[in-house]
């Protein structure tokens, strides 16, 4: 206050206040600068494939196809609206967090006090602050009373965190400095007073959205290898065409005449059917995930998925249930174990594997009535959901003892409270005087607290006894290891008539009567999640604001791998991170599963340091801590129900149920979509490199173009659409999450697949150009030759479309009709080629003609023979891996 020359009592004066706002301006946060709509738009266009295309159009205006001109156009328009929508919808992060600040706050100007428009704070500003109200601005406590604050939308701290004046280090760490009040986090107890030490972007909230603004975009695997692709095809596209255009010179060709020929292979190499093919599977990738209760924001997303080999989850609600649940109670010098997780208060409270009996120990009976007593939360139910009003502990306290048939309303009625010591943290307990037909004192707080005012301890039996310290430690360690937090209990008589307690009738003389150990316990099917993606390779960390020792329990019970040291997982805190330097830290990071006590900046220096180590990471979360890591990962996974706004429009997929477990759904469907679409692109190249090769050998044999350029775009317009999105349809091939992820440098096709696509190009060179040729020299005329040309082209690529249903098994093991929506296409597709072969429109549109019989025999002929070929070479380069895979 001194610094901020304030006054506790007095406040600013409105001279102060204007002053200070032209100085550190308004309390908004300012969004970053963003690129025009028109820019980001245009931006839609820049990429390799799209130059390709838009070539294309160009080509095709040039030879005054203008329908096809307009085709082309179209697919590459429709694309970057696609891609437009997407990106403004990231944008969104940065205006879900502003409207996270809380509209009004009550301060205290020239000596009065004022309700006022949060964005009117200033550093300096004296506010108060009460239960269920947020902090409008990072603030300085300099009183309290009693305060407790949820901070694990900023934190991940499941518990609410308890507040008081006293000063702390300067290097504490986010969730440690108890002596602040940060904006956005709401009170949940009792009341205070602080001084306005940041505003704006320069609160802990701002610098998270500096965080979002200035992390990274990063191209996802998909992206980089289609990128790849594209400029090895745009360059190998421009080569070929110059060495036809050179040839044909070199021939006495004119130069017009040749140029059209460039132009045709030109158009035959590019795969226009390519963008929308993995616009549309992507699509449909989508669609499937949403049945798994999992929204994708991006297309592109469901392909990462599938690559992805590190998982960072946050522990609060995405590992754990993120309602507190009692699991051990110790009363009676006996051990009990309490089962039901959650505020449903449906369980049992167990003493071995029998259920226990009230009646037979009465230390307990009293514990779990001084929990449900001794309490000021409440558990409320709506729409069959189970919340808690107030703290997190005390609405686990009461679901305990509803578990063992306690109804709070009557026993409040039985034992009505007279009077209560409120918790504080100077005294580490909350006391509460019952009164009824035998009046009591209720006692709960820090272990320490309670046992230091005990001198002796209830029994099962109902007598008393000396405290047996040496049990109770042991007790509370076996608790505390196990990640539990631990409170004790004590009770005492009181006097009939008994009005009122002050800390001077607690100070001595109670009763001890048991402990109760909670936590927020893992989600049961996030155990199993877990284990499959671990099973698929998969590296699952957790990355939390919560103590280490919590940490490190759940992390052991949902079963994350990770390096040990005597047996147990190793745990990195947020303090040891900021000793280890970047370059040190890529290490730590990969070979470590559990990080506690990490600050927002710390889960973004985590992802970095991961994806330095060329991991393809995915960030799950669902706190305002969480969204600059979300948007750093190469995939942000938010939680639907409890996440934030900041964090959904941060995230690249959002879980509608909250649970862990449909991420191990969604990696399986990423790999399943990847699969389709290396299957598509594996079956369509064949096609751009025959075209091409056919070109190249008709101006290299000084012959006619066995294709025209026009009857390419059919071919490859066509077929792309009717043929080769049907492969988005093939279902998840056996053993898919039994593999490693995909390596992040790995090309799309691999060697083998290449030598594929070498082979199966050839034979539609070899098919093609010769039927061709046979028919030139049957006397037939140029029209009909080339309409054979053409058919083959499409007859051989649907034969070839069956090979490509599986790259490596053969056809029987996946099913021959598990997939009708090949056939289908097939049957659209000779459909729509019958159109063009015997239609006058068609014949005059692509100067194609009519076919009799033994023209076609020949075509699906040399289909037949494809077929064949490819089966060989497949059953050759795969069979054994198959039967190994089947085998085990």
């Amino acid at each position: 206050m001194e610094l901020l020359q304030v006054s506790a009592y007095d406040g600013l004066s409105d001279k102060e206040v204007e002053q200070r706002k032209e100085q550190y301006g308004r309390n908004i946060m300012t969004p970053k600068k963003q690129q025009s709509a028109f820019v980001r738009f245009m931006l839609q266009f820049h990429q390799p494939l799209i130059y390709i295309l838009l070539a294309a159009t160009v080509v095709t205006i040039f030879l005054e196809e203008y329908i096809d001109a307009i085709v082309i156009f179209a697919v590459v328009f429709i694309n970057a609206i696609i891609g437009y929508v997407q990106e403004s919808k990231a944008l969104q992060a940065i205006d879900a967090l502003a409207k996270s600040m809380t509209p009004r706050a009550q301060v205290i100007r020239n000596g009065v006090k004022q309700n006022i428009d949060a964005k009117e704070l200033v550093p300096g500003d004296i506010v108060l602050i009460q239960s269920g109200d947020k902090f409008p601005a990072d603030v300085r406590l300099v009183q309290q009373r009693d305060m407790k604050v949820d901070e694990s939308a900023l934190t991940g701290e499941s518990v609410s965190v308890e507040k008081n004046a006293a000063p702390v280090g300067a290097d504490t760490v986010l969730g440690d400095r108890f002596s602040m009040g940060f904006s956005s986090t709401m009170v949940t107890y009792g009341h205070g007073k602080g001084v306005v030490v940041a505003t704006g972007d320069q609160t802990e909230v701002g610098k998270i959205q500096k965080s979002i603004a200035g992390a990274q975009d990063l191209d996802t695997p998909l992206t980089i290898k289609i990128k790849e692709f594209s400029q090895l095809l745009l360059w190998v596209i421009l080569a070929l065409s110059a060495i036809v255009f050179a040839i044909g010179l070199l021939r006495g060709q004119g130069a017009g005449e040749t140029f059209m020929v460039a132009v045709a292979l030109a158009v035959g190499a590019i795969p226009e059917g390519l963008p929308v093919a993995v616009t549309i599977m992507l699509a449909l990738g989508v669609s499937k995930m949403a049945k798994r209760r999992a929204i994708i924001r991006k297309l592109v997303a469901v392909e990462t998925l599938g690559s992805t080999n590190v998982i960072c989850s946050d522990k609060t609600g995405t590992l754990t249930e993120n309602q507190m649940t009692v699991q051990r109670i110790a009363a009676g010098d006996r051990l009990y174990t309490v089962t039901g997780i959650g505020y449903r208060p449906e369980g049992e409270i167990m003493e071995g594997k029998q259920q226990v009996e009230l009646a037979s120990n009465t230390a307990l009976e009293h514990c779990l009535k001084a929990g449900i007593l001794c309490n000021d939360s409440f558990i409320k139910e709506k729409d069959g959901l189970c919340t808690i009003e107030g703290d997190p502990t005390e609405g686990a306290l009461e679901v305990a003892a509803r578990k063992a048939g306690f109804d709070r309303k009557l026993l409040e009625q039985e034992q009505p409270r007279e009077d209560a010591i409120p918790f504080e943290s100077e005294y580490q307990y909350m006391a509460t005087l019952h009164g009824g037909a035998q009046p009591v004192i209720y006692l709960k707080g820090s272990v320490e607290a309670v046992l230091d005012r005990c001198d002796k301890a209830l029994q099962p039996d109902g007598q008393l006894s000396e405290v047996n310290w040496a049990t109770v430690d042991e007790q509370v360690a076996k608790m505390a290891s196990k990640g539990l937090r631990v409170l004790a209990f004590a009770m005492a008589g009181a006097p009939a008539g008994m009005a009122g307690i002050g800390h001077d009738d607690t100070s001595s003389g109670l009763i001890y009567i048991g402990l109760q150990g909670m936590i927020d316990p893992p989600r049961q099917e996030a155990v199993e999640a877990v284990k499959l993606c671990q099973q698929a390779g998969i590296d699952v960390k957790m990355i939390t604001g919560d103590h280490a020792i919590t940490a490190a329990a759940i992390a052991e019970q949902v079963g994350l791998n990770g390096r040990r040291e005597n047996g147990r997982l190793v745990s990195i805190t947020g303090k040891e991170l900021q000793e280890i330097t970047d370059e040190e830290l890529e290490g730590i990071a990969e070979n470590t599963s559990v990080f506690a006590r990490v600050s927002p900046d710390q889960k973004l220096r985590l992802v970095k340091a991961l994806q330095a180590r060329d991991k393809i990471v995915a960030m799950t979360g669902d706190g305002v801590n969480d969204a600059p890591a979300l948007k750093q990962a190469n995939i942000g996974i938010a939680m639907g129900i409890t996440g934030t706004d900041v964090a959904k429009d941060a995230a690249d997929m959002v879980l509608t149920d909250d649970n862990f477990s449909s991420i191990e759904g969604a990696v399986e469907e990423g790999r399943s979509v990847f699969d389709n679409l290396t299957k598509f692109i594996v079956w369509t190249l064949p096609t751009n490199l025959g075209e091409g090769l056919v070109i190249l050998a008709a101006v290299i044999l000084g012959s006619q173009l066995p294709v025209q350029p026009v009857q390419i775009l059919w071919i490859n317009m066509t077929t792309a659409v009717l043929l080769g999105l049907t492969l988005a349809f093939e279902r998840k091939e056996p053993g898919i999450m039994d593999r490693p992820p995909r390596p992040s440098g790995e090309a799309i096709l691999t060697r083998d697949l290449i030598m594929r696509t070498l082979l199966v190009g050839s034979l539609l060179l070899i098919a093609s150009f010769s039927l061709f040729l046979y028919e030139l020299e049957q006397g037939t005329t140029i029209a009909e030759a080339q309409t054979v040309a053409t058919t083959v082209f499409i007859v051989l690529e649907a034969f070839y479309l069956l090979s490509c249903r599986s790259l490596v098994r053969p056809l029987r093991d996946i099913g021959y009709f598990s997939n009708m929506w090949v056939f289908y296409g097939i049957a659209a597709m000779f459909f729509f080629q019958a159109l063009f072969i015997y239609t006058p429109a068609m014949n005059t549109l692509f100067h194609s003609s009519p076919l009799d019989g033994m023209q076609l025999l020949r075509i699906f002929g040399a289909g037949l023979i494809l077929v064949i070929i490819v089966s060989v070479e497949k059953h050759l380069r795969y069979g054994s891996l198959v039967k190994k895979e089947k085998q085990r």
